[in-house]
C-alpha cells in the first residue's frame, strides 16, 4: 500500500511539473511575440554597424548593457571581446549554455535595404567592406531576446542559464587567437560548470518557420593546409634547366583530387579537398624557384580526417620528389566536427517540434561548412540546429548563399528562434532538475 501511495505521489508531482512547464511555455510564446519588433530593431542596428572578428567592441558593449538591465550577472572581455551572462534560476538544477556569435565578414554589401552596411574595416592589412553576411547579427538579437524572456521567469527556472556571446566565429585575424576555442581555453564552460549547450544558425536557404537538424556529424571539420614547393629557377625559354614548381604543383593538385574520389568511402562519409590559392613567380618569362599553395580539407569523420591528412602528405611528397623538387606541408586543424550528441538530440527534437510544428522540423543532410560551436561540443553534449531565414515561397536556387554580398534573410523567423532556445532550456531543466 505504501508503495502504491509513493508512486501515486510521484505521478501527481510529474503531472504538476508538466503543467507548470506548459504554463511557462505559454508565457515564453507570448513574450517572444511581444519582443519581435524590439529584436528586429536590435538586429538592424547590428547589421548597419558590423564589426570584424576580435573587433566587436561596440557590439559587446550593447549586449552587456542589455544583460545588466535585466539583472543578469555579466562578464566582459572573455576571449578578447566576448560577453557572458549568468542567470541563476529560483530553483536548483543544471547549467544550460546558449550561444550566439557576434562577428561580421570582410564582405561589401550590395543588398538594397534601408539598414544596409556601409562600414569599412581592416582585414589582414587590407581595407575591406564589412557586412553581416552570415546572419550573426540575427543570432545576437535573438539571444538578447531569449535572455529577456528567461530573466522574466527567473524564479521558475530549475537551474542556471549561461548566455555566451562569442566573438570571432569566422576565425581570428592572422597572428591572433579567438573564437570558441579561446572561450573554452579561458574557462567559459566552468564557474559554473556547464552541463549542456544549445546553439542555432539562421539559414538563408531554409524557409521561414522551419528548423533543420542532424544528429552526430552535422557540419564538417575544417582543416587548412599550406604546401610549399621548392624547385630550380630558370629562364622561361629554357625550361629544361629548371625544376618547375608550377608544373609540379599542377600535378600535386590533380593528385590531391584523387583522395576523395579514390580513397574515401563516399557511401559512409562525405569529404572535400580543395586548393583555393596558388602563388608563384614575378614574370611571364621566368620559371620561379618556389611556389606556395593553400587549401582546405573538410571531413565528417575523425578516421577519414586522419586518412586524408596522411594521403595529402604522401601524394605531395612523392610527386615533388619525382619531379626533383622538395615539398613542405603544414596542415592546421581550424575547426572540429560539429557533432550533435545523438542522445541529447533525440531527447530535444520533440521540443523543437512543439515550437515549430512537427511537419516543420526536418532531418537534413550533413553540411561541409564548418562551425566553431564544435569546440564546446568537444567538451560537453551540445545541439546545433538551423533556423529558416528564407522568405516563404522563394526557391533555394534563387537565394544568395551565406558569405556573399547579396546575402539576405527574412526576419519573420525570429519569434520561433527565441521560442526554440527558451523551450530547449526549460525542457532540459525539467528533465534534469534536482529532485
Amino acid at each position: 500500500m505504501k508503495k502504491i501511495i509513493f508512486f501515486a505521489g510521484l505521478f501527481a508531482c510529474s503531472i504538476v511539473a508538466s503543467a507548470q512547464n506548459t504554463a511557462l511555455k505559454v508565457k515564453v510564446a507570448q513574450k517572444a511575440i511581444s519582443l519581435e519588433s524590439k529584436v528586429i530593431s536590435w538586429r538592424r542596428d547590428f547589421h548597419q554597424n558590423p564589426e570584424l572578428s576580435n573587433r566587436e567592441f561596440k557590439t559587446a558593449e550593447k549586449i552587456a548593457t542589455h544583460l545588466r538591465s535585466l539583472g543578469i550577472e555579466v562578464q566582459t572581455g572573455v576571449a578578447k571581446t566576448g560577453v557572458v551572462g549568468i542567470l541563476k534560476g529560483g530553483k536548483p538544477g543544471p547549467v544550460v549554455a546558449l550561444r550566439a556569435d557576434m562577428d561580421a565578414l570582410p564582405v561589401k554589401e550590395r543588398v538594397n535595404i534601408p539598414f544596409a552596411s556601409k562600414a569599412m574595416g581592416e582585414y589582414n592589412g587590407q581595407e575591406v567592406g564589412v557586412m553581416h553576411a552570415c546572419g550573426h547579427d540575427s543570432h545576437v538579437a535573438m539571444l538578447m531576446g531569449t535572455a529577456e524572456i528567461l530573466a522574466a521567469i527567473k524564479s521558475d527556472l530549475k537551474g542556471t542559464v549561461k548566455f555566451i556571446f562569442q566573438p570571432a566565429e569566422e576565425g581570428a585575424p592572422e597572428g591572433e587567437e579567438g573564437g570558441a576555442a579561446l572561450m573554452v581555453k579561458e574557462g567559459v564552460l566552468e564557474n559554473p560548470k556547464v552541463d549542456v549547450i544549445f546553439g542555432l544558425h539562421i539559414s538563408a536557404q531554409t524557409e521561414v518557420g522551419k528548423i533543420t537538424y542532424r544528429p552526430k556529424g552535422a557540419m564538417a571539420s575544417s582543416d587548412w593546409f599550406i604546401i610549399k614547393i621548392k624547385g630550380k629557377q630558370s629562364h622561361g625559354a629554357s625550361p629544361w634547366q629548371s625544376v618547375d614548381p608550377i608544373v609540379t604543383a599542377s600535378q600535386i593538385i590533380l593528385g590531391l583530387q584523387t583522395i576523395v574520389s579514390r580513397n574515401v568511402d563516399l557511401t559512409e562519409s562525405a569529404a572535400v579537398v580543395s586548393v583555393g590559392k596558388v602563388t608563384a613567380g614575378v614574370r611571364s618569362n621566368i620559371i620561379p624557384e618556389e611556389l606556395e599553395m593553400a587549401g582546405t580539407i573538410r571531413t565528417l569523420d575523425k578516421k577519414v580526417q586522419e586518412m586524408i591528412h596522411k594521403r595529402v602528405t604522401e601524394i605531395t611528397t612523392n610527386i615533388a620528389e619525382s619531379a626533383g623538387a622538395t615539398a613542405e606541408i603544414k596542415i592546421t586543424k581550424q575547426t572540429l566536427i560539429t557533432y550533435n550528441d545523438p542522445t541529447l538530440t533525440e531527447k530535444m527534437v520533440p521540443t523543437l517540434e512543439a515550437a515549430a510544428g512537427k511537419e516543420n522540423v526536418i532531418l537534413t543532410a550533413a553540411a561541409t561548412g564548418a562551425e566553431d560551436f564544435s569546440y564546446y561540443q568537444d567538451k560537453i553534449p551540445g545541439l546545433f540546429f538551423f533556423l529558416g531565414g528564407m522568405p516563404k515561397g522563394k526557391n533555394t536556387a534563387d537565394t544568395a548563399s551565406h558569405h556573399t554580398p547579396d546575402f539576405y534573410i527574412d526576419e519573420g523567423g525570429f519569434v520561433l528562434g527565441m521560442k526554440a532556445m527558451c523551450n530547449l532550456t526549460l525542457d532540459y531543466m525539467n528533465m534534469n532538475a534536482s529532485k
